[in-house]
């Protein structure tokens, strides 16, 4: 984690951010519609703590997190791999989706290496 550039450092906390911003939307539209939203409020508990453990770990900011909420958070955000993964196998090469896509698994396997160390 220390040998993290800061330039990754500041386009993974913008990718979490982006990412939640995103996601509080979906929420307040499918709240609107009465959909189901379990699984969307569980993703985004898991951003909020990803980006929190990374602002913590990188700007020492604290975060009110127990090692049972780190242990689902880090779950649930390996569990956003495989369908990150196939949007980006199916995007054009250079594209800005294809580089978003980048950044966001990138800022996503920081927060997993920086629960995995709080649990050292």
């Amino acid at each position: 984690m220390e040998n993290v550039s800061n330039v990754d450092k500041l386009e993974s906390i913008k990718s979490f951010q982006s990412t939640i911003s995103k996601s509080e939307k979906a929420l307040a539209q499918m709240t609107q519609k009465a959909a189901s939203t379990t699984l969307l409020k569980k993703r985004l508990k898991a951003l909020y703590i990803g980006l929190a453990i990374l602002e913590n770990v990188w700007n020492q900011r604290p975060h009110p997190y127990t090692q049972e909420d780190l242990a689902e958070a880090r779950d649930v955000l390996v569990g956003l791999f495989p369908s990150i993964k196939n949007i980006y196998a199916k995007s054009k090469a250079g594209s800005p989706q294809k580089t978003l896509l980048e950044r966001r698994m990138k800022a996503l396997e920081l927060a997993i290496q920086a629960i995995n160390i709080s649990f050292d």
